[in-house]
C-alpha cells in the first residue's frame, strides 16, 4: 500500500455537494467498487469496454446453450465474494457444499483404488482432514504421514513475512519431505486450480496463504461453491440490476482513452465523444491497461505493473448425447485432465450431458489447435469415465483465456500496488493489486472494497456498510 497521501485523505473535510466517481472497468472489482461507492451516496458512473459486465467470468451463447467462458468456483473462506453474491441477490444461485467433498479419479490407478476423496469432518483444525488423509488411496502410508507434517509446518508460517514471497512453493515442499507423487496428488491438485501455477512456479507466500486459509483456518473453510446458473446471470444481469437500483450509471461498449487531473483536484475521464468529470476515479482494469492510463507520478514505479506476468487457462467443452458422469465434478490424476464439471443444467441442455474441463497453468496448450486438443482429451475422458465409451460427441469446442490471471511467481508480491496512488482521488482495483490473495474472484471483490474504502475515506463518506475484512 502506498501511504503517501493516506493521512491527508483521511482528514479531508466532507464535501458540501454530492460527490462523484467514475469507475473504469466492469469486472468484479469495478462492479464492487461502484456498488460500494453508490451505497455511500456517491454519484457513480461505471464504464466498461466490453458489451457486458463480469470481466473474465462471463457467459455467451453457442448452439442454443449458455456457455461460461470457464469454470469458476469459490470456497466458504471467500467471504468477500460471498458478500458480493448477497449484495446482488445471487447467493442462492451459487450455493456451497454442506461439507467439502472432492472426488479424485486416478486414470492409472489399480482397479478398486481409482477413486479417492478429499473431504473433511466437523472436528477442529487440523483433525478435520485426518480421516480423509488417512484413507486417501493415491498416496502411500509414508507419503500421507509426511503430508501431515508438512501441513503443520505450513500452518506455522507467518504470512506477513515478506521473505516467503521470494521463495517458490515447490522447493519448500521438497525440503519438507514431499515426494513428486504427493505434489501431484495433493498439493498441485489444489494449488494449480487456485494459484494457476504448479508448485515450482508459485510464490511460497501465496501458496501458504491458500492452504492456511482454505484448509488450515476453519473446518469448513474449503467447502466448495459454484454457480448453478450461467456466470452471466450473476456477474452481468444481477450485477447490473443491483447497480441500477443503487443509482449507478452503467455504460458498456465504452472504452476510456485517457484520464487527467485538473488543477482543482478533480478528474477528467475521456471516452469517445464525451468527457466525464469526477471527484474520484477507480481504475479497475488489467495491470497493463492501468499502466497505460495512469497519469505521470501516480505511482513511484509504474513500470512494475508491466513486470507482473500473466498465466493462461484453457477450457474444453464436450457435449455428449447421453449422461456419462453421475457426480457434479471431479479432479483427475494420471491424466492431462485436471478438473471436470457437469454444466448440463446451467447451460440449458435438455438432452445428453455437457462437461467442462478446466485446465489451469496451460502455457503448453493454450494455442494448440482444436483438432489436436480433441484428439488428446476425448480418449482421456474415456479412460476416466467408462460411460463415455460409445457415447456420441455432439459438440467439442474450446475457450481460451491467455491472460486469465496474474502469474503468482516468486517476487510478485513486491510488484502488486495497493488501492491508493500518489494522485489524490485516484485508486486502483483488480485481482492483481495487493489483496494478499491470488488472482481469484475473491481477490477481485476485495480489491474493489479496498478502493472504495480508500475513496470514501478521502471524501468523508460513511464506510460502515463495507465488507470490513477486505477494507
Amino acid at each position: 500500500m502506498n501511504d503517501t497521501t493516506q493521512d491527508e485523505e483521511l482528514d479531508a473535510d466532507p464535501p458540501s455537494g454530492p460527490a462523484t466517481a467514475v469507475v473504469v472497468g466492469g469486472g468484479l472489482a469495478g462492479t464492487t467498487a461502484a456498488l460500494a461507492l453508490a451505497d455511500a451516496g456517491v454519484r457513480v458512473t461505471l464504464l466498461e469496454g466490453r458489451p457486458r459486465l463480469g470481466g473474465l467470468a462471463f457467459s455467451f451463447q453457442r448452439a442454443g446453450l449458455t456457455v461460461d467462458n470457464g469454470q469458476h468456483v469459490y470456497m466458504r473462506c471467500c467471504t468477500a465474494y460471498r458478500w458480493f453474491l448477497d449484495r446482488v441477490d445471487g447467493a442462492e444461485l451459487a450455493p456451497l457444499q454442506d461439507r467439502l467433498d472432492v472426488p479424485v479419479l486416478d486414470a492409472e490407478g489399480e482397479p478398486g483404488r481409482r477413486l479417492g476423496r478429499l473431504g473433511r469432518t466437523a472436528l477442529p483444525v487440523p483433525l478435520h482432514l485426518a480421516r480423509s488423509l488417512a484413507t486417501y488411496p493415491h498416496l502411500s502410508l509414508s507419503e500421507r504421514a509426511k503430508v501431515g507434517r508438512a501441513a503443520l509446518a505450513l500452518k506455522g508460517l507467518d504470512l506477513a513475512d515478506p521473505a516467503l514471497d521470494a521463495q517458490n512453493f515447490g522447493t519448500w515442499l521438497a525440503a519438507h519431505g514431499q515426494s513428486e507423487r504427493a505434489v501431484e496428488a495433493l498439493w498441485d491438485l489444489v494449488g494449480v486450480a487456485t494459484l494457476n501455477a504448479v508448485a515450482g512456479d508459485a510464490s511460497l507466500g501465496l501458496a501458504a496463504m491458500v492452504f492456511k486459509t482454505g484448509l488450515l483456518s476453519d473446518p469448513g473453510a474449503a467447502d466448495i461453491g459454484w454457480a448453478r446458473v450461467p456466470l452471466g446471470e450473476l456477474h452481468d444481469r444481477l450485477a447490473r440490476k443491483a447497480l441500477d437500483s443503487a443509482g449507478v450509471r452503467t455504460e458498456v461498449r465504452t472504452r476510456v482513452t485517457s484520464i487527467s487531473q485538473h488543477g482543482n483536484g478533480r478528474w477528467s475521464v475521456q471516452v469517445p465523444g464525451e468527457t466525464l468529470d469526477a471527484d474520484t476515479v477507480v481504475l479497475a482494469v488489467p495491470q497493463r491497461e492501468a499502466h497505460d492510463l495512469l497519469p505521470e507520478g501516480a505511482l513511484d514505479a509504474p513500470e512494475r505493473l508491466l513486470e507482473i506476468g500473466t498465466a493462461p487457462i484453457l477450457n474444453i467443452h464436450v457435449v455428449y448425447d447421453r449422461k456419462v458422469l453421475a457426480r457434479p465434478f471431479f479432479a483427475a490424476l494420471g491424466s492431462p485432465v485436471q478438473w471436470v464439471f457437469d454444466r448440463t443444467e446451467a447451460s440449458g441442455l435438455s438432452q445428453g450431458q455437457y462437461l467442462a474441463l478446466s485446465q489451469s497453468a496451460a502455457q503448453d496448450e493454450i494455442d494448440e489447435p482444436v483438432p489436436v486438443l480433441r484428439e488428446r482429451y476425448l480418449p482421456e475422458l474415456e479412460r476416466l469415465l467408462p460411460g463415455t465409451r460409445g457415447a456420441e460427441v455432439r459438440d467439442f469446442f474450446v475457450t481460451r483465456e491467455r491472460t486469465a490471471t496474474f502469474a503468482p511467481a516468486p517476487g510478485v508480491g513486491r510488484l502488486r500496488p495497493g488501492a491508493r496512488t500518489k494522485a489524490t482521488g485516484l485508486y486502483l482495483a483488480g485481482a492483481w493489486t495487493a489483496t494478499g490473495w491470488p488472482a481469484t474472484m475473491e481477490s477481485a471483490v476485495r480489491s474493489g472494497v479496498s478502493a472504495a474504502h480508500a475513496a470514501l475515506s478521502a471524501l468523508g463518506r460513511p464506510r460502515d456498510h463495507l465488507f470490513e475484512e477486505a477494507a
